[in-house]
């Protein structure tokens, strides 16, 4: 087992939510342990942002770099990759640039509870993409008060309406600040 190369394992160096992503949640050989976590190099072995910036700069992000936003951004900035985790990039890299990534990991750290509960207590199987999506890219504010809603008020529900209600309440959220949470939305 390798050691972990980098102190935040799940925001990328170039900015992906890594601990937001449904291959962080999964289980199995297909997992992925965030960037620069345990294993990595065996999971992306040629990842030039984490050669650059953690193993050449000592940096654990982009925006901590003199020379950010850099080339290797380019395809970023295009917005044609379809992983939905990659529409934050620059959002995620500009706040840690603005604030600190301690900040930002506070952050994230809560929108990863938020997460681990939406899958523990309100995934039918199904759902793991779509939540995942949605503490993504939802405003933070509105993914607390969802949950502590649905927290208080979802118990006595079976995991199947519990699903469905959450599911609808997040599309509606999504829909009121025009927000896409489809999973492959290529321009």
């Amino acid at each position: 087992m390798s050691e972990p190369i980098k102190k935040h394992h799940t925001i990328g160096c170039c900015g992906i939510d890594c601990g937001l992503c449904p291959r962080f949640h999964t289980k199995g050989n297909s997992v992925c342990p965030g960037c620069g976590g345990i294993n990595f190099k065996e999971k992306h072995p040629s990842c030039g942002f984490v050669t650059c910036c953690v193993i050449k700069k000592r940096l654990d992000v982009c925006s901590e770099c003199k020379d950010y936003p850099c080339s290797r951004f380019d395809a970023e900035k295009q917005g044609y990759d379809s992983f939905v985790s990659h529409k934050k990039v620059f959002a995620n890299l500009d706040i840690i640039k603005c604030n600190g990534i301690d900040s930002f990991i506070n952050q994230q750290i809560s929108r990863m509870n938020i997460l681990e509960d939406f899958l523990t207590n309100y995934d039918d199987g199904r759902s793991k993409s779509f939540f995942c999506i949605a503490s993504t890219l939802l405003p933070l504010a509105q993914l607390k008060e969802t949950h502590t809603f649905f927290d208080k008020h979802g118990e006595s529900l079976n995991i199947k309406e519990k699903n469905k209600q959450l599911t609808e309440k997040l599309f509606n959220i999504a829909s009121d600040l025009k927000i896409d949470l489809k999973l492959n939305n290529k321009k």
